[in-house]
């Protein structure tokens, strides 16, 4: 039985990233993240996670959203399933918060920055999108330089992660990264006398310390999770049962073209000479 919640599960995600007790958590993965460029000493959490336009707007969700103490907006997301437009999703989400911050009257269109991270439980099928870590920014296509610092879109392609045991993590978002991938198999937490945040870590996440009423919201995600696994394999294999049809009748179309006699036909494609029949007619 596990030990630990799965870090990839909504529930378990928001209670490791999005909580003011928990938030040392995060601090730690966006520093280790951005390293050598952001010194995160404090971030407070949006009051809702969700930002409208408008009154009767009802915004976007996201998993977590917050403001560092230098005035940096901060949005962290897990997307467990690929999407057509997934690379564009999260340019929505980051022009959302950055619109969000529009003032009415006299206003110069001073931008606080905006960055995005986006865990990917998949790899992507986008040409964009080829290692673990792909950082988008504004850039000239000339000089390569960037054009601005408001906006950061990070995506993580968890399956890419090429580190498979502890003694490979070199650094704290190594580690980070590491656990995000295998915590729901750990006995143990790793690298806990190394980086004390993997001590709380270790607490928030004991499957044994939570509530009844904590264990039943995992569990509920764990089964929806489930259950779009289940789905996305159905639909695949169904897609796939489908296309082997349309070719079985292609194959059939040309070999009566050929000459061969139906029962041949229906041999070659495994066919029922039934339909092969209707094929000809």
């Amino acid at each position: 039985m596990a030990r630990f919640i799965d870090p990839r599960v909504d529930w378990a995600f928001k209670r490791i990233f999005g909580s003011e007790d928990t938030k040392e958590c995060l601090i730690t993965f966006l520093n280790g993240l951005f390293e050598d460029e952001l010194v995160i000493k404090d971030v407070t959490f949006a009051k809702t996670e969700k930002l409208g336009l408008r009154p009767d707007d009802r915004g976007v969700v996201f998993d977590v959203y917050c403001v560092t103490n230098e005035g940096k907006h901060v949005i962290v997301e897990m997307q467990k399933k690929e999407q057509e437009y997934f690379a564009d999703r999260a340019l929505y989400y980051t022009a959302r918060a950055i619109v969000q911050q529009g003032v009415r009257g006299i206003w110069d269109y001073h931008l606080a920055p905006v960055y995005t991270v986006c865990f990917m439980d998949f790899v992507s099928v986008s040409p964009m999108l080829k290692e673990f870590r792909t950082d988008l920014v504004l850039t000239d296509l000339q000089t390569r330089q960037r054009v601005s610092e408001r906006m950061r879109i990070v995506y993580l392609q968890l399956p890419l992660f090429d580190k498979h045991t502890e003694a490979e993590c070199m650094d704290i978002f190594d580690c980070w990264i590491y656990i995000m991938k295998n915590m729901n198999m750990f006995e143990q937490m790793p690298f806990s006398e190394k980086y004390p945040v993997f001590r709380k870590l270790a607490e928030i996440g004991d499957l044994r310390k939570l509530s009844r009423e904590e264990l039943e919201l995992y569990d509920e995600d764990i089964k929806n999770m489930r259950d779009i696994y289940a789905t996305r394999k159905f639909d695949e294999k169904r897609g796939m049962e489908k296309g082997m049809a349309k070719e079985k009748i292609a194959t059939a179309y040309r070999l009566l073209s050929m000459g061969l006699s139906e029962a041949q036909v229906s041999t070659a494609t495994e066919l029922p000479l039934e339909e092969i029949q209707k094929i000809r007619k």
